[in-house]
């Protein structure tokens, strides 16, 4: 039981790494017209799923390898890149994935994304204050004055957006591994009260919805 266990675990662990470097590769969106480098991508999302299933170790540990992945192949960044992209994500998901697993329902899953969303927006102005002077040759005094206006909306708005479909998309996704036979009951998410996860749901959409109009704004389109 236990090697099968493990077996679908590190199955299920590679599907993850490969749709998150899929996802990263197909879709790149700016959301900051000011800085059209700080794109969004969905890759959180399936490392996130990582998380909720396996626990917050385990979403660190696809982040790390998507990363390595991307630093050879797609990225120009190079070990920078590497770095930032493995702190904005472990920063999102690993405190979301905790929180799940001490309260594991879509409640704990949606304070959880919350919090992972406030840290990694806190780490990421941290750290592009110390880094992106290095890597973008900018001076320190311009990275400052882009903290408020860019770094800080972009990750918010990335967050909100990972939490939205995090929300809508994670019970769907688990039902379809578990048909599939490429999860085993033991990780499947027990069943919640239909009226909270309409609740949920309509939370997801209000979110997403709301993060939209605000990139839609920024771009100057409304």
């Amino acid at each position: 039981m236990n090697m099968t266990k493990n077996t679908s675990k590190l199955t299920l662990m590679a599907m993850l790494c490969a749709l998150a470097f899929v996802a990263v590769v197909a879709i790149r969106i700016p959301l900051i017209p000011m800085l059209p480098f700080l794109e969004y991508e969905p890759k959180d999302i399936i490392i996130l799923t990582g998380g909720f299933l396996f626990g917050p170790m385990s979403a660190a540990l696809i982040s790390v390898i998507v990363s390595f992945i991307e630093m050879f192949t797609i990225s120009s960044t190079g070990i920078i890149g590497l770095i930032m992209n493995v702190l904005s994500t472990v920063a999102f998901v690993c405190p979301a994935a905790y929180l799940y697993k001490k309260q594991h329902s879509l409640l704990g899953a949606f304070l959880g994304m919350v919090a992972g969303t406030l840290l990694m927006t806190l780490v990421m102005v941290l750290w592009n204050y110390l880094i992106t002077p290095i890597y973008m040759g900018y001076p320190r005094e311009a990275v400052v004055k882009l903290l408020l206006p860019a770094f800080v909306p972009f990750n918010l708005l990335k967050g909100g957006i990972n939490t939205a479909l995090t929300l809508l998309i994670y019970k769907p996704l688990v039902t379809t591994l578990r048909k599939s036979n490429l999860m085993i009951p033991a990780t499947t998410v027990a069943p919640n009260k239909r009226n909270f996860n309409f609740g949920m749901t309509l939370t997801a959409a209000v979110i997403l919805i709301t993060c939209i109009l605000a990139v839609l704004v920024m771009k100057g389109m409304m």
